[in-house]
């Protein structure tokens, strides 16, 4: 397989990745992943197979989290790549009862490996370039608390705040469009193309 077919390939596991994750195709979404898949999110980090776990029962108990996608950069090392995929993170959620929703806007940074004949997902590292919160609502007004809002980096704060509003535990120190979290994860990605025997250190 060429370079420009493993690009190819790969860029049709992160479509699919949206698309049935987003839809609730959990069998097929668990398709996309390598054995030891990790998946770090604001509001969760771990293993591919807990991911798919908890994704499947918030969205059984309507949790609504959903991913658009744009262009990808791929780089191919034999059977390793790096991707880097622009993507917005859209979810819907009341805060402080009022029906808001956050608009994510970054890139996922996604270790992939060969196995066999399929690509799969190693590592998928989001980053979280900026974010806003609009009201459903727009005759609608709230009110944040502006000491929680700043306590999250910039990147993804918004989100964050709707997020914790809604019970989840959000991780602080995630990589943004620039910063000390993102000069790690590509030095990781260049370490990975090298022959490094992991992927980084998941966050």
């Amino acid at each position: 397989m060429s370079d420009r077919d493993s690009a190819l390939a790969i860029r049709d596991v992160i479509e699919n990745w949206a698309v049935w994750r987003d839809s609730g195709d959990w069998d097929r979404f668990a398709t996309v992943w390598d054995d030891d898949g990790y998946m770090t999110a604001t509001w969760f980090q771990g293993s591919a197979t807990d991911f798919i776990a908890v994704s499947r029962k918030g969205f059984e108990n309507g949790v609504r989290i959903l991913h658009f996608l744009g262009g990808t950069s791929i780089d191919v090392r034999g059977d390793r790549a790096i991707a880097q995929t622009k993507m917005t993170i859209n979810q819907r959620a009341s805060v402080h009862g009022v029906q808001a929703d956050v608009v994510c806007t970054g890139r996922f940074y996604d270790f992939f490996a060969k196995r066999e004949h399929d690509w799969k997902i190693v590592r998928r590292q989001p980053v979280y370039e900026t974010d806003r919160l609009n009201l459903v609502d727009p005759a609608a007004s709230v009110a944040l608390d502006t000491e929680v809002l700043t306590s999250f980096p910039v990147g993804y704060r918004h989100l964050a705040y709707l997020q914790t509003a809604s019970g989840f535990d959000v991780k602080q120190g995630l990589p943004g469009l620039t910063g000390e979290a993102t000069d790690t994860l590509y030095a990781e990605g260049r370490a990975w193309l090298e022959g490094a025997d992991t992927a980084g250190v998941p966050l």
